[in-house]
């Protein structure tokens, strides 16, 4: 068997060059990593011995530490992953941690409810055009303030920079800033609907930082047509392509064909902002895909896409709406940390200690996520393109009930699928103590 200090460990790279001012810091945030990716679903109690139960309070609850100090050095080696690849999709989105089942925790604000209380978080994931996430690029997290609730009317009048819709520009400033650190790489910054804002269209970004939004406003173009959908839809389809609709509910699967456009809009700034600001007439390129025939009494499918990389041709268009469907790899991030590592389920008794904590399981959950689609995308793929060779020793002696490791290298579809054994026994035979 190999022996620990043979190699670096996974967390040893994405955390060893963390600068949180005091080097025994730095290694103790490797050390929780190491130990909290074992069991990320396990209370601390369940993961820690108990000398480094008491470690991780005392991490979590000083104040020295930010998520920035936190995320840097992971951050670093997501940049150089990045570098590695021609094009980059920076998913941007935003959960909310409900934590109204923990009265006593101080510092929460409201959330979706009236009656619901949590913080909210907002990051950026970076995805390869394949699906491959490349790790967490940043993230802000805050609390609604209680007197803000029931307050939404007045958000029209007010300027982006009092909103929370100014998460959305930051995000696109914080890949400008990042850009110059992987010089070779585009790029482009996806967001859902709620991101479709005139000012982040107009946000100045270097060359190879560019934008991919789904449109939500019928906006004023200068056009004969005058609106952006009656516009686009008065251009000739560049072809049509077929897509499969899984079943859901009472709807059978089924395979939707759609009509593709794409075509050059100038867009008039809002007219309420006229008087706010000085917001220009600026240029994107829309993406157009509607099933013009649905089935029955189902409703169409439909996609506006609005970006800032030039999209004419039928190619560019598909390639446009694959870039859109990797949002769902956000989401599916954002599970993880929830269910997997089980953030909402933990007590920390106030908001800072919470951050602290979901910044350390941000990164674990994107490793969790990381092994779990390149074991997908290419399962005969040794495991040590993810393990080191005292991890994948060490599990499977564990599942195997074994000390002598295998003479071959195991595939990494086997190292995963060992894991889920190790996770799902964990589940079943430590139920009850974890939900003490």
């Amino acid at each position: 068997m190999a022996k620990e200090t043979d190699t670096d460990d996974w967390a040893s790279t994405e955390f060893g060059e963390a600068n949180l001012g005091d080097s025994r810091l730095a290694q103790r945030l490797v050390m929780l990593a190491r130990r909290l990716a074992c069991s990320p679903h396990g209370s601390f109690p369940q993961s820690l011995k108990p000398s480094e139960l008491k470690a991780a309070y005392r991490f979590f609850d000083n104040a020295q530490i930010d998520t920035d100090g936190i995320l840097a050095p992971h951050i670093a080696q997501t940049l150089d992953r990045m570098g590695q690849v021609p094009i980059v999709l920076a998913v941007q989105d935003t959960t909310e941690f409900n934590l109204t089942h923990l009265p006593a925790t101080e510092g929460l604000g409201y959330g979706s409810g009236r009656y619901e209380r949590g913080f909210i978080m907002h990051s950026l994931l970076a995805v390869t055009p394949e699906g491959l996430p490349l790790g967490v690029l940043g993230m802000k997290t805050w609390a609604r303030p209680e007197n803000g609730f029931g307050k939404k009317h007045q958000r029209a009048t007010r300027p982006i920079e009092e909103k929370e819709s100014i998460k959305w520009i930051e995000g696109i400033e914080h890949l400008a800033a990042l850009k110059a650190r992987c010089a070779g790489t585009r790029l482009v910054g996806v967001g859902d609907r709620e991101s479709d804002l005139y000012e982040l269209f107009t946000t100045e970004r270097p060359d190879g930082v560019d934008w991919l939004v789904r449109a939500s406003r019928n906006r004023r173009v200068m056009h004969p047509d005058e609106y952006l959908w009656d516009t686009v839809l008065a251009t000739a389809p560049v072809g049509n392509t077929e897509l499969l609709v899984p079943a859901r509910g009472n709807l059978p699967q089924r395979t939707a064909r759609l009509t593709l456009r794409c075509t050059a809009v100038r867009l008039r700034p809002p007219q309420r902002r006229k008087r706010q600001t000085r917001l220009q007439q600026t240029d994107v390129f829309a993406i157009h895909a509607l099933e013009e025939a649905p089935p029955g009494d189902v409703e169409a499918l439909e996609w506006m896409l609005l970006s800032s990389v030039p999209t004419t041709t039928f190619d560019e268009v598909l390639e446009r709406l694959a870039w859109y469907a990797r949002r769902w790899t956000i989401e599916t991030w954002h599970r993880v940390l929830k269910s997997g590592c089980r953030i909402e389920a933990r007590q920390f008794g106030n908001l800072d200690r919470f951050v602290r904590a979901t910044a350390l399981f941000a990164v674990i959950s994107w490793r969790i996520l990381y092994a779990t689609l390149l074991a997908r995308a290419d399962p005969d793929l040794s495991c040590e393109v993810l393990l080191q060779p005292i991890e994948w020793q060490a599990l499977y002696s564990h599942t195997h009930g074994t000390t002598k490791a295998p003479a071959q290298t195991p595939s990494l579809r086997q190292a995963v699928l060992w894991i889920a054994m190790e996770l799902k026994s964990e589940v079943v035979y430590g139920g009850v103590a974890a939900r003490g």
